[in-house]
């Protein structure tokens, strides 16, 4: 397989795997591309096909200086198979195998574990584009709409990226599993998306950032902990995904904050102090902190399920065998291999939560929600810097791990967002009050008005402070066909 760093354009899937000598493979995804062309005009940004996005696209896998930017319309945006570098003499950095070479194909034990984590992997990266698809028609400036459609793209990419580990390493029914990531629509009655947070709705704006803050963020703890894969494609896969990945989670954070800034601005310049007069900061057009609050509630979460069961044999498994590591595994002083070592977990027993260490080759999804939540607090820290500064007496936070949760220890339960265990009829009194409810949904709606003009912004966020690519701030990053 080439390890080289730039990207052959020659032929009608860009790659850095040297396809053009995979005639096999070649023509596998070349009958799979017209599928997802149909895909993506379907289920891709409704309204935008034709028009000129400023949009980057991979020439190369080097971190510094691997994209270009230029106007491609979306359809015929330039995806491909790209893997990062094959480090030299990698061996596999834990589990059994640890110290072994990697692998560069498929160990027939782990043949059925590697094509699941593959397929659900596949599986949330059209379903994030399907969720997104009809966001264009109320985008607040032309800046935040070529930053939906750079996502867009690349969640787009990485589904190719999938779809050849697939096709390439796991023969019918690789191709079999290709074909049903097209099938599959997020939300759908009968072939719904196959985790539940990819079946959700993303009905505005402040949505779609709270998705690519929360969600896209679990897309990166599983990006990471996959590059530890012993199964070298697929970490070289995944590693120059998160290369990409960073711009999502930065599309999130950014655009929380912006919202967060124009909400104290303006409740500034009226003479608001008080974050919990909703009625009169929405006076003003803009999204009051309680709102903003709640959707952070929820888009956690519904995020917190993702990772799965705190105690899990699935996740032993995958590490014993040398399949999907740890946050940063690399990182990590331990022996790489668990087999003495415990970690701590908060169960539900009796009406009470209690802290219990269990074998940490079975904890393994909590260790990695637990580095997730670490990791979202930095951005709850930054937003909660801009209302500080304005002098407001109101911060943001994260709600305890139980609170509205459907999978894992805490599905049966009902907490409030701090954690205190409350029976169904409070539950039912609470709800309205810290998840958004149809007031919330109605109001927000009511502001999600498109903004075409170049450098304009709509009035409920605010302009970010550098242009995309250093371009200046009234540039067409998206010419809009009437």
């Amino acid at each position: 397989m080439p390890d080289g760093m730039n990207i052959d354009y020659d032929g009608l899937i860009p790659n850095n795997v040297g396809l053009n000598a995979d005639a096999r493979v070649r023509k596998a995804l070349e009958t799979w591309h017209p599928g997802y062309i149909d895909w993506w005009k379907d289920m891709g940004p409704e309204g935008f096909q034709d028009s000129l996005v400023y949009l980057r696209t991979a020439i190369g896998v080097d971190p510094k200086g691997w994209a270009k930017f230029d106007y491609v319309k979306m359809p015929e945006y330039k995806w491909g198979i790209l893997l990062a570098p094959a480090v030299p003499d990698r061996k596999i950095p834990f589990g059994k195998h640890k110290g072994e070479p990697v692998w560069q194909e498929v160990p027939g034990e782990y043949r059925a574990m590697l094509r699941r984590l593959i397929t659900v992997q596949g599986d949330t990266e059209p379903a994030s584009v399907e969720q997104q698809r009809h966001l264009g028609t109320t985008a607040p400036s032309l800046y935040d709409l070529r930053n939906l459609f750079q996502v867009n793209v690349e969640e787009g990419r990485h589904l190719w990226s999938m779809v050849y580990l697939l096709h390439k390493y796991f023969g019918t029914e690789g191709r079999e599993e290709a074909e049903e990531l097209l099938a599959r629509r997020s939300g759908h009655q009968d072939t719904p998306r196959m985790l539940g947070a990819f079946n959700e709705a993303t009905p505005d704006w402040l949505s779609f950032f709270m998705f690519t803050f929360f969600t896209d963020r679990d897309g990166k703890m599983q990006l990471e902990a996959l590059a530890q894969s012993g199964f070298d494609p697929l970490s070289r896969t995944c590693r120059f995904m998160l290369t990409e990945e960073a711009h999502h989670m930065f599309v999130g954070d950014s655009g929380v904050q912006r919202v967060v800034e124009r909400t104290v601005e303006a409740m500034q310049q009226a003479g608001i102090t008080d974050a919990h007069d909703i009625a009169g900061v929405r006076k003003l057009g803009v999204i009051d902190l309680p709102t903003i609050q709640k959707k952070i509630n929820l888009h956690f979460s519904l995020t917190l399920d993702l990772f799965g069961n705190e105690i899990s044999t699935n996740a032993a498994n995958a590490f014993n065998a040398g399949i999907k590591g740890r946050y940063r595994e690399d990182k990590l002083e331990d022996d790489h291999q668990l087999l003495e070592a415990t970690y701590p977990v908060l169960r539900h027993v009796g009406g009470d939560f209690i802290t219990e260490d269990v074998p940490a080759l079975s904890a393994l999804n909590l260790r990695l929600r637990n580095d997730y939540v670490q990791d979202c607090n930095s951005g709850i820290t930054r937003w909660n810097r801009v209302i500080e500064k304005a002098g407001i007496d109101f911060r943001l936070a994260l709600p305890h791990v139980a609170f509205n949760r459907h999978i894992g220890e805490f599905a049966a339960i009902h907490t409030d967002i701090a954690g205190q265990i409350i029976d169904d009829a409070a539950w039912a009194k609470l709800q309205d009050h810290v998840l958004p409810n149809q007031g919330d949904a109605d109001y927000i709606t009511s502001l999600m008005v498109a903004v075409t003009e170049p450098g304009a912004f709509a009035g409920w966020i605010a302009a970010p402070r550098v242009g995309i690519d250093n371009k200046p701030g009234d540039f067409e990053y998206v010419q809009v066909v009437a």
